[in-house]
């Protein structure tokens, strides 16, 4: 039997050990927060927790909190994510450098919690750089070139959902209505012919419970509590947390899409691919002997999962910043409807051929891509090997994060970048003028393979809607936008019918200054 004092000393010996694991435990954590020699500059973080307090308690969006940060620490600087080394590449010409004239350096994925748990590094997107990747990213630009899709084949597809669109915006007669949904099941369905080969009605809830899980994932994604398990991984053991909510919504999606791939595959014919799953499955078959082959079940639901998100998502919020803005600026958009009028006409069928001939038109949907920041951080990188940028010093497997936000507010390629100024993209004769600082779908080995098909179908949707409807807030309702902040409503009215297009409208948007 256990004397008094022998239990007392076990306790004092157990609370002995528990104090020195904790001790180790916060050495180590302060020598991954130690800046490697070399290593860009940046602000100073807390003990532990780095850089994450001020990014949380900034009353700016972290895109925003990230290019005032450059003003004091340069173009390329660091900050300590818990731990994590991050480096951040602001303005267009370091993240050319970075992406473009050092690309395989910096095609890598960083190994964060966060994409260990959700996808084990696998799919698409998140895959870390290598063989792997390669497959999977070869597959998906064949299958996409084979169907057709981001291609003048691909339009009539487009337009038929352009119609079923009009259709149901028609159904409000002209009252106040948030298009959100509306414009995420058009787009969505767009992505379901890619992948699935078959569009879903508007009323299918299931599918917009779906996608509304997917968007609410995103926020999840870029808050706090997320970065903080990137961290401290361990706090997934807590069962409260935007981590696990996120956990929970990923939990449901995966298995809706498991029974959206079962179900695309029935009919399938082997080696008579109709649609992306079907150019999985017929690759996950030739590829079987193959034990280096990454083509999984597994990958193919992280891959599907994927590409909707980045098909949908992307796309939707263009189109909807695209709405504000007409409502906002109205001699703006009477200024598209004239030119949607002189070359497609009143009932004639938008066409990706006459984009050509609408300059006006391309150049405020360039301005939209410009000024909404629709993934203002991109999705982060990280270095397959040692690098060296500007003179500093980047080990291998450091965490990269490209500010695109920076590069379309760079006041060296951008003059007034804080007005929505469409004339911007408009040369002196008026013919639309690429911009080479504009990079919404990033750049380099990482850059979106979907590119072609997202900008076809904004051009289609956008002039599409305003061939027939005209925009404008409900009861002088004008929200103010700003550049850094994403939009919180859609409540828009779309009248049918006249449109105040010929009238002489007071402009209502500024002028970059000479």
């Amino acid at each position: 039997m256990w004397e008094p004092h022998s239990a007392e000393a076990f306790v004092a010996a157990l609370g002995g050990v528990f104090f020195l694991l904790l001790f180790a435990l916060g050495v180590r954590q302060l020598l991954k927060q130690r800046r490697p020699s070399g290593f860009p500059p940046g602000p100073s973080g807390l003990p532990f927790i780095g850089n994450i307090y001020s990014l949380a308690a900034s009353a700016e969006l972290p895109h925003v909190y990230m290019k005032k940060q450059s003003q004091v620490y340069g173009e390329i600087f660091s900050l300590d994510l818990g731990g994590i080394s991050a480096v951040v590449l602001n303005g267009y010409d370091v993240v050319k450098e970075c992406l473009v004239h050092q690309s395989e350096i910096f095609a890598d994925r960083p190994c964060l919690p966060l994409f260990m748990k959700m996808t084990k590094m696998g799919g698409l997107l998140n895959s870390r750089y290598g063989r792997g990747w390669v497959d999977h990213r070869k597959l998906a630009v064949n299958s996409f070139r084979c169907f057709g899709y981001g291609q003048k084949s691909f339009e009539s597809k487009i337009l038929e959902e352009t119609k079923f669109f009009i259709d149901a915006v028609e159904t409000y007669n002209g009252s106040p209505f948030d298009l959100k949904q509306l414009v995420t099941n058009a787009v969505s369905n767009i992505t379901n012919l890619v992948i699935f080969g078959e569009r879903f009605t508007y009323e299918d809830t299931d599918f917009q419970h779906m996608i509304e899980l997917f968007s609410e994932n995103v926020e999840l994604a870029a808050s706090a509590t997320v970065f903080l398990y990137n961290a401290f991984p361990w706090i997934g053991i807590l069962p409260f947390g935007k981590h696990q909510q996120l956990f929970r919504n990923a939990a449901v999606v995966y298995d809706f899409l498991s029974r959206l791939i079962e179900k695309a595959s029935i009919n399938r014919k082997p080696q008579l691919p109709q649609h992306f799953v079907d150019a999985y499955l017929d690759e996950m078959e030739r590829s079987k002997n193959d034990p280096s082959s990454t083509f999984s079940k597994e990958n193919l639901i992280f891959s599907v999962g994927e590409l909707i998100i980045a098909g949908t998502e992307t796309t939707t919020n263009v189109l909807r910043w695209a709405v504000l803005f007409m409502a906002l600026y109205p001699n703006i958009q009477g200024q598209v409807q004239k030119e949607i009028d002189l070359i497609i006409g009143p009932s004639g069928k938008p066409s990706w051929d006459e984009k050509c001939k609408m300059p006006y038109t391309e150049a405020v949907l360039h301005e939209v891509l410009r000024f909404c920041n629709i993934v203002p951080l991109g999705i982060f990188h990280a270095t397959s090997e040692d690098a060296v940028v500007r003179g500093y010093s980047i080990p291998k497997g450091t965490t990269v994060i490209t500010n695109l936000y920076s590069v379309h507010f760079d006041e060296k390629y951008w003059r007034d970048p804080e007005i929505f100024y469409p004339e911007r993209f408009l040369d002196s004769s008026g013919h639309f003028a690429k911009k080479e600082a504009l990079i919404p779908f990033s750049l380099g080995r990482r850059h979106c393979l979907g590119e072609q098909l997202a900008r076809m179908e904004m051009f289609l949707f956008f002039t599409a809607l305003l061939q027939r409807f005209h925009l404008h807030f409900p009861h002088e309702l004008v929200p103010n936008l700003k550049p850094s902040q994403p939009p919180r409503h859609d409540d828009t009215q779309a009248s049918p019918g006249e449109r105040p297009m010929w009238r002489e409208i007071e402009a209502s948007h500024q002028q970059p200054k000479n």
